[in-house]
């Protein structure tokens, strides 16, 4: 009598499919107020001002390094808090950020 082939268990068992999240069920980023004693309530107060801030200027507020003010200003501000933030060169080659429309 020939040997029957047997499946393993993997191969039989079905998984349920997972479902991706609707477009619905997506929330649109929602400004966060934050407390005045906060980094980054400093933060944003510089980067409101009119003439902006540089790296240095927020690296001197939190005593962060340069790294970790980049990745603030992408991941909180322009991700978490939702704001436009947008830099420019001044002529000594220094760039400048600054939030447009700061949630007044």
């Amino acid at each position: 009598m020939p040997k029957s082939k047997r499946t393993s268990k993997s191969s039989q068992s079905a998984k349920a499919p997972i479902k991706a999240p609707s477009s619905s069920t997506k929330l649109s980023p929602q400004p966060r107020k934050t407390k005045p004693s906060t980094k980054t309530a400093k933060c944003l107060a510089l980067l409101s001002r009119s003439d902006g801030a540089s790296i240095a200027d927020l690296q001197t507020a939190t005593d962060w390094q340069s790294h970790s003010v980049r990745g603030f200003l992408a991941a909180t501000v322009k991700k978490k808090l939702g704001l436009t933030l947008t830099s420019t060169m001044s002529k000594s080659g220094e760039r400048r950020y600054h939030i447009i429309d700061a949630g007044g």
